[in-house]
């Protein structure tokens, strides 16, 4: 007898032997022990999972008058039959080739016969979305009214593509992956079989390189056989399955992190040569990427869930890289696993990655435990300080309007302000000349623009920076511009000083907005204040004086200093304004009542 594959040869016969699959197995097999099986299935799930296996199976222990606990016997003439593929009652038809209307009609037409041999007739419809519309509807009329002692199991990748009337007559089972341990050990056992001997860590390399195809992985097995020399190796294995290994990875990986820059080129150049391919490489760097978060996530026992078996050097990489630096790479070789989909220069996006990355990952190298800083750390404690009081106030309001008090406000309104202006220090100075030049061309349009994308860019930030920028908000945009309000002083200088983080921020939003723009900041407060002297000035017609600095070259001259001269200039006050006071009315009237608040229009 000619040679025959090793997945046709060690092709499930029973429900136990399908690995990986054991809730639908077993569903099955204690349907056919009660008796209680269904007309139609749909199996659906990746390819080499075990849904056409689970249905010839199925279509064996369902008539093997042998059977025992749902499983056939495997020895009678109706499962020898239908494994051989004689069995006349049993039906594999491939929809890819027969998909067209008379096809079905002729399988409509047949099961109305009754069976000959066996008790039921089963019909296995195997990538059963590649039939036509006029063939679904041919189908849907027979498992609407199916005949006695007929069973159709309809088997497919693809399960969106089928109509929803074909998918509600039927009882669904879906395929999942199969994890590389159970591969692995299913590999070994038939190697075992085979008397092959296996170096440790070939089977592992394998079995990645399935993901999740119980098919795939026999396939690859075959062919790594074919060229072994009597023992399966794990240099032979790698070369066959394009797999890298882990001191390439490392290699490659460890340079970066040095922002060697070299190195690092001269390694991918030479795996390029010696034939590895583009995809195959991003792929393996996003598996190595996502090994090493595990590892540094999870305990020592949450191994079992890495791809492959790692030396110490691996887990030693873990600990020195931080998770902002190996989200940074696995974000990098995402997208260029996107760029190179449909290219004939994949190459070139490999080398460009590979620059990218040795300027990018050294830049990325605080931990998430290191983003509170002292100063953070004090700025939050005077923060719950300030809360915990206010709480205190409010209870105080609380019972004063149960006393009746009529005008609860009064006192209330200067302690909070007072409470307010405290978290403010007013030691930072901000660039007072370019915010007034980005108001002097501040639009509305920019400002929502902004707006829009803010709460995007800061979630793109590396953990440390969105830490900064948590307590932000947009004050002001114009084209070439855009203010920052922060709501602690701390937080406002900090950035103000780091210029890294202003060109990080900056470059961000032109991606996001597809325009350059410059980064000012102040605090809320200093906001407030800048904004009312901006009205002021520009009711007044001086607003030459703000633009050229003149009016800020002495500290008596600052916004703070200057609205205390203006305080009567009230008449004039801006739709957001107007806006504000309603609102602060209305949680006024919402918290303490009608009657107990008094709105004076000043």
């Amino acid at each position: 007898m000619s040679y025959q594959a090793l997945y046709r040869v060690w092709r499930p016969q029973r429900f136990q032997d399908l690995v990986g699959q054991e809730a639908v197995t077993k569903t099955l097999s204690h349907a056919i022990q009660s008796g209680k099986t269904s007309h139609a299935y749909l199996f659906t799930g990746p390819r080499g999972t075990g849904k056409t296996s689970a249905a010839k199976i199925f279509a064996k222990a369902i008539n093997c008058p042998n059977q025992t606990h749902g499983e056939p016997c495997n020895t009678c003439d109706i499962c020898r039959a239908i494994t051989e593929g004689t069995l006349s009652d049993v039906v594999e038809i491939d929809a890819a080739s027969n998909n067209g209307v008379e096809e079905i009609r002729e399988i409509r037409d047949k099961a109305r016969y009754a069976p000959t041999e066996a008790e039921y007739k089963v019909y296995i419809i195997d990538e059963v979305h590649m039939l036509s519309t006029g063939a679904f509807n041919a189908l849907l009329k027979t498992l609407e009214e199916p005949p006695a002692n007929v069973i159709f199991i309809l088997a497919t990748t693809e399960p969106h593509k089928i109509p929803a009337t074909i998918i509600s007559r039927t009882q669904r089972f879906d395929f999942k992956r199969i994890d590389h341990q159970t591969i692995e050990k299913r590999l070994a056992y038939i190697l075992e079989q085979e008397e092959i001997a296996v170096e440790p860590g070939s089977l592992a390399v394998i079995a990645r390189a399935a993901n999740g195809g119980m098919r795939d992985a026999l396939s690859l097995l075959d062919q790594v056989i074919s060229f072994s020399d009597g023992e399966i190796t794990l240099q032979l294995t790698r070369e066959i399955t394009g797999t890298l290994s882990e001191e390439q990875l490392l290699q490659y990986t460890t340079a970066l992190l040095q922002g060697e820059m070299q190195r690092a080129l001269t390694t991918l150049q030479d795996l390029l040569s010696q034939g590895q391919d583009a995809k195959r490489f991003v792929e393996e760097q996003l598996l190595f990427a996502r090994d090493l978060l595990m590892s540094k996530e999870m305990d020592e026992e949450a191994t079992e869930t890495l791809t492959q078996r790692y030396d110490e050097a691996f887990f030693q990489l873990g600990q020195e890289m931080s998770v902002s630096q190996i989200l940074v790479l696995m974000d990098a070789f995402k997208q260029t696993q996107s760029d190179i989909r449909f290219t004939l220069q994949a190459d070139i996006y490999l080398e460009i990655v590979t620059v990218q990355l040795a300027h990018d990952l050294p830049t990325q190298s605080q931990q998430p435990s290191e983003i509170t800083s002292n100063e953070t750390v004090e700025a939050n404690h005077q923060v719950m300080q300030e809360l915990a009081s206010l709480k205190s106030e409010l209870a105080d309001l609380k019972q004063s309007i149960a006393k009746g008090d009529s005008n609860p406000t009064t006192t209330s309104s200067s302690e909070l302000k007072k409470r307010t202006t405290s978290r403010h220090t007013k030691s930072f100075k901000p660039n007072y000349t370019q915010i007034y030049q980005v108001l002097n061309q501040a639009t509305r349009p920019d400002l929502d623009q902004l707006n829009a994308v803010w709460t995007d860019l800061i979630a793109s930030l590396p953990n440390m920076q969105a830490a900064l920028l948590k307590q932000t908000q947009p004050a002001a945009a114009s084209p070439k511009g855009f203010v920052i309000q922060f709501a602690y002083d701390i937080l406002c200088q900090k950035v103000a000083d780091d210029t890294e983080v202003q060109a990080v921020i900056e470059n961000h939003l032109e991606n996001m907005l597809g325009h350059q723009s410059k980064m000012y900041v102040l605090t809320q407060e200093q906001w407030q204040e800048t904004r009312q002297h901006y009205v002021t000035a520009r009711k007044e017609g001086r607003t030459e004086e703000l633009l050229t600095g003149e009016a800020t070259a002495d500290e008596d001259a600052t916004p703070e200093a200057m609205t205390q001269d203006h305080q009567s200039d009230h008449d004039w006050i801006t739709e957001d304004d107007n806006q504000q006071a309603d609102d602060i009315a209305k949680q006024a009237v919402d918290l303490f009542g009608e009657e107990s608040v008094t709105i004076v229009d000043d």
